[in-house]
């Protein structure tokens, strides 16, 4: 007489994943961290001049710029969408509010202490957040192409720019100038205001994703709209919120580099937009959504600006520049998915 006997359940599966995908390789940002000492050693070995103070400065105040735009679109791109507006709209604000600290000059609120450049900002700001309104209302509501609207909003920021300074540069000017400066290209316990600013924005956009209910839907809305719209998520709301901070954070770089470079011409930030995204996709954000986060988009702008400034002390011609950062998109999407792939 046979007897059954249960055959034992193997759990062979169990705790068998590999190295390359745990821990801090468990994404692609991990990698570009790895590729980022790399890169910053070699540079540092063979470039004398790197680790001088004042390149050092320089090249932290530069990557920041990027940086703080990267932070809003990598906040869009994890919902699945993208912004070819950022350049234009860095341009636009930083111009608006130059022209609005002259323009405000002669008026009442003169007299008030530091009145003409708290107005100015918050003007130049409020034109990025029309912007975002824009871009995120007919991409939601609508439902336009995020690729097709940003293109658009793209000609027309640039457009606008170049129509209200007829093609010429606009220089802060005031009773508040210095102050302007001081705020936006001055330096806090020896470390460039810009860097301090892209620090706090990066804590508190990595804060909101990964401790409250928008964070979670911002990542639901990337892997599935539909699945989120069906568990009564805010589709809309939330994907207008996105843009509209992407917006905000490209007219406050923008600020940033008027106040940097001591006038705002109307050609500031052309080609950014592209910049910006690629350190967003070498940081890890999925351009498919669903992945990404506020470190990946610090440290893609890091290598990116490590490079560049690489290429210049070597006396390499800077268009390689271009060369570089596109080699760096492939080879770390190819990292990714090889990282990814599941056995056959």
């Amino acid at each position: 007489m046979s007897q059954d006997v249960a055959q034992p359940v193997s759990f062979g599966n169990v705790g068998t994943t590999r190295w390359y995908k745990r821990g801090a390789f468990g994404s692609q940002t991990g990698y570009v961290a790895v590729a980022f000492v790399l890169i910053t050693l070699l540079v540092a070995i063979f470039a004398h001049n790197f680790l001088s103070y004042g390149n050092l400065l320089n090249t932290s105040k530069n990557f920041s710029y990027i940086a703080i735009v990267a932070l809003g679109s990598t906040l869009v791109i994890i919902t699945g969408g993208i912004d070819l507006s950022v350049g234009s709209v860095m341009a636009l604000v930083a111009v608006a509010t130059a022209m609005l600290m002259k323009a405000l000059t002669g008026t009442s609120i003169a007299a008030i202490p530091y009145a003409v450049m708290i107005a100015a900002v918050l003007g130049g700001m409020a034109i990025s957040v029309i912007v975002g309104l824009i871009n995120g209302f007919l991409i939601a509501k609508v439902r336009l192409s995020p690729f097709v609207t940003t293109l658009g909003m793209l000609s027309i920021c640039r457009g606008i720019t170049y129509v209200i300074t007829q093609g010429r540069g606009q220089a802060p000017d005031g009773p508040n100038v210095d102050a302007f400066y001081s705020l936006t290209d001055g330096k806090i316990f020896g470390f460039p205001v810009p860097l301090a600013y892209l620090l706090v924005l990066a804590i508190i956009m990595g804060v909101a994703l990964r401790h409250t209910r928008w964070g979670r839907y911002v990542f639901v809305l990337g892997g599935n709209e539909r699945a989120a719209a069906l568990t009564g998520v805010a589709v809309a709301r939330v994907k207008i919120s996105v843009y509209v901070i992407c917006a905000m954070s490209a007219g406050f770089a923008g600020i940033l580099i008027a106040g940097w470079l001591g006038s705002a011409p109307a050609n500031l930030a052309t080609g950014y937009e592209l910049k910006i995204i690629a350190a967003s996709v070498i940081g890890g954000a999925d351009l498919a959504g669903g992945v990404g986060g506020p470190f990946g988009a610090i440290i893609g702008s890091a290598l990116i600006e490590v490079i560049r400034n690489g290429l210049a002390l070597f006396g390499a011609d800077t268009y390689w520049e271009q060369v570089f950062v596109g080699t760096i998109i492939i080879l770390a999407v190819l990292v990714d998915r090889i990282r990814t792939r599941e056995p056959e």
